[in-house]
């Protein structure tokens, strides 16, 4: 069983706190560091929030979220044997050229250590600041990925879709791994749909683990609809809300569910003594766990 520290970047911004948080995440016996991201949060948000009961965003105006490529870059050097991921970057957002430049960058300068963590975005407010297509987001995510994967796969790519259209280019340098691992995120259908499809990883967004079981069954069935193997997909889930009261029950829970990677949020080691209590949850269930 896998630890990923959720949302470190959130917790810790500046040098100190980020340098403490990466070294004593890797002590402890995390296995990997995640940033998330919004460029911005607007003032004013009418979306619905997916993963809340009242559809708000648990964040305020001015909560810091650092950009995740930049945070991972520290925590790389911070933290040498963590692998560093997004939970999740918001692929639509961006330039594909652009940013897999910068991901091979970073697997590059990690020594092969990346994990692309990506969402389609539920906060039309933000798009709308970015100047980016609200609509048709889902088939503009999954056209980046089919092309970031082109420029990662060797020189002279080319790519002619709806989205993104290039003659033969070289994007250098490439990856250190043979591609960088794509995660996908989202409970509904059409989420687990495109995990099927495009993914190497899923990370729904529930927590409650009857409906998480339901969840996997389902991307399971989705997998094998797609002529895939299930266990060619991993499964990273939340241990948050009631698995979090009695996190080593919790963990055995997400084990026996099919989860191959347990994401804690990094928030509950936020504040005084958090990081003594990030010691203590290595010391009494990583390495309950092994």
């Amino acid at each position: 069983m896998k630890f990923g520290l959720a949302f470190a970047s959130s917790v810790a911004i500046d040098h100190s706190a980020a340098m403490s948080i990466c070294q004593r995440a890797e002590a402890a016996g995390f296995e990997s560091l995640w940033g998330g991201e919004h460029v911005v949060l607007p003032v004013s948000i009418e979306s619905p929030y997916p993963y809340s009961a009242d559809g708000k965003i648990p964040a305020t105006n001015d909560t810091p979220i650092p950009d995740p490529l930049i945070w991972l870059a520290f925590a790389a050097a911070a933290a040498p044997t963590m692998r560093l991921g997004t939970c999740i970057l918001i692929v639509p957002q961006r330039n594909p050229l652009v940013l897999a430049k910068e991901l091979a960058t970073l697997d590059q300068l990690s020594g092969g250590r990346v994990e692309l963590g990506l969402g389609v975005g539920w906060l039309r407010e933000e798009f709308d600041a970015l100047g980016v297509p609200w609509e048709r987001r889902g088939a503009r995510n999954d056209e980046y990925v089919e092309a970031m994967r082109a420029l990662w796969a060797g020189p002279a790519a080319e790519f002619h879709g709806d989205f993104v259209n290039f003659d033969p280019v070289t994007c250098s340098p490439r990856p250190v791994q043979d591609t960088i691992p794509i995660i996908t995120g989202g409970d509904s259908d059409v989420a687990i749909r495109r995990a099927a499809r495009i993914a190497d990883g899923y990370f729904p967004g529930e927590n409650d683990i009857d409906a998480l079981k339901a969840i996997i069954t389902r991307l399971h069935q989705a997998a094998q609809d797609h002529d895939r193997d299930p266990a060619s997909i991993e499964v990273n889930a939340m241990l948050g809300g009631r698995l979090f009261r009695d996190p080593l029950a919790g963990v055995e829970q997400l084990r026996d569910a099919g989860v191959g990677r347990v994401m804690v949020p990094a928030f509950a080691f936020a504040g005084n003594e958090g990081m003594d209590r990030l010691d203590e949850f290595g010391a009494s269930v990583i390495n309950t766990v092994g």
